[in-house]
């Protein structure tokens, strides 16, 4: 995935790569705080950093849920972080007129787990030209991802890459199945949504709920397996963010975890 991304190449690293950020764009003064200090990290630890956050949110459990402070305001705070820091950034979208539209701010387009089917979302990203992420769907089997990736590259994109976000376990409940991320491999680099795979949807109150005390076993195993990247959604206090705070990694504790998971790539390499 990074080979794709020129303003990080210059980066000689066999490490990992790590997809970071809050949930959804809050505001320009945490976007920058949260991506300058996650950059401090990656950097001490020789980590490329794509910063990532939606700049509005589709899927939601209940109607007054919140969706985004502005979709346009949200898309400009995503360029600045990318033009403050000189790092690329991500953002996910769910409807095709958002490709191009996003395309303009962004370096990376992100498709939703449960959009992932959709033909014509798959194309107008690809048809930007920009790198092309693929959530998994919680409903789809490894080998099933090689059919979404040929939507991409058939659409004259080669840049994609897969992310594992967790297969449904029941209705409350996801799990990982770690196999496959190298059957995933076979067809685009593969990064592990590490945060995404501890959610506990369809919970009673309407609010999806989540397991951050696995967060770090969770991570260790996707990169004792191989993965290419990690995606981790971080925030200062999970407590307070305005989506997904329940699966959240606190910011405060994201180098600790970077240190172990950077030493658990150099034993395998």
């Amino acid at each position: 995935m990074i080979q794709y991304l020129d303003n990080i190449q210059h980066k000689d690293s066999n490490n990992f790569f790590l997809i970071a950020g809050p949930c959804i764009i809050e505001g320009e003064d945490m976007a920058l705080r949260i991506a300058e200090k996650v950059i401090e990290i990656t950097n001490k630890y020789d980590i490329p950093y794509i910063f990532k956050g939606s700049f509005k949110k589709a899927n939601r459990s209940r109607v007054d849920s919140f969706t985004t402070i502005g979709e346009e305001k949200s898309l400009e705070i995503l360029k600045k972080v990318g033009e403050t820091f000189n790092i690329p950034v991500t953002t996910d979208i769910h409807e095709n007129e958002h490709a191009a539209l996003a395309a303009q701010y962004v370096d990376v387009l992100q498709i939703p787990a449960f959009l992932v089917r959709q033909t014509d979302l798959l194309v107008a990203a690809a048809k930007t030209g920009k790198c092309v992420t693929l959530k998994k769907g919680q409903f789809l089997s490894p080998e099933a991802m090689k059919f979404a990736v040929q939507k991409i590259t058939d659409s004259d994109n080669q840049k994609v890459a897969i992310i594992e976000r967790g297969n449904s376990f029941g209705y409350t409940d996801l799990i990982v199945d770690y196999r496959g991320i190298p059957t995933m491999r076979q067809y685009a680099p593969v990064i592990l949504d590490v945060t995404h795979s501890l959610q506990q949807p369809n919970q009673s109150s309407g609010v999806t709920g989540g397991r951050p005390d696995l967060i770090e076993t969770v991570a260790k195993a996707g990169i004792a397996v191989g993965a290419d990247g990690i995606f981790i959604e971080t925030h200062p206090t999970p407590e307070t963010a305005l989506s997904d705070g329940a699966n959240m990694l606190r910011l405060d504790l994201l180098e600790d975890l970077l240190k172990k998971l950077t030493r658990i790539r150099e034993s395998i390499l």
